[in-house]
């Protein structure tokens, strides 16, 4: 079994995994149930650094709704910065209806940026 120093951009993984988990309010024994695996195999992975077979990568980051780039390709989440990554995980875990609330804000702050740029002649 793959430990984390063996696979850059997996450093994360585990927390990102325990994270989602809770955002989607399911149990450690839930989650393991629906990708099928032993909680304490769930539990190493979350909390040891384990880095999971490729069957139970795909499945989690499926389940828990991962950015599969964060791992395969790390170069191109490192050039975001940690907030983005933050809000874009976060925003990957949110459910549907609240969608149109963050679109408007994000609408919001960008006629804003417009509206400045415009008033400093940029």
């Amino acid at each position: 079994m793959a430990n984390i120093v063996d696979c850059p951009g997996f450093e994360s993984f585990g927390a990102d995994v325990k994270a989602a988990r809770k955002a989607k309010h399911l149990s450690r024994k839930m989650m393991a149930e629906i990708i099928n695996i032993d909680p304490r195999y769930l539990a190493n992975i979350e909390n040891d650094s384990t880095i999971p077979s490729l069957p139970v990568i795909i499945q989690l980051i499926k389940v828990c709704g991962l950015p599969v780039e964060r791992y395969f390709n790390p170069e191109v989440i490192r050039e975001e910065s940690a907030q983005r990554q933050r809000i874009s995980h976060k925003l990957k875990l949110c459910p549907e209806q609240y969608l149109p609330i963050i679109e408007g804000a994000i609408d919001g702050a960008l006629k804003n940026e417009e509206s400045t740029k415009k008033t400093e002649g940029v």
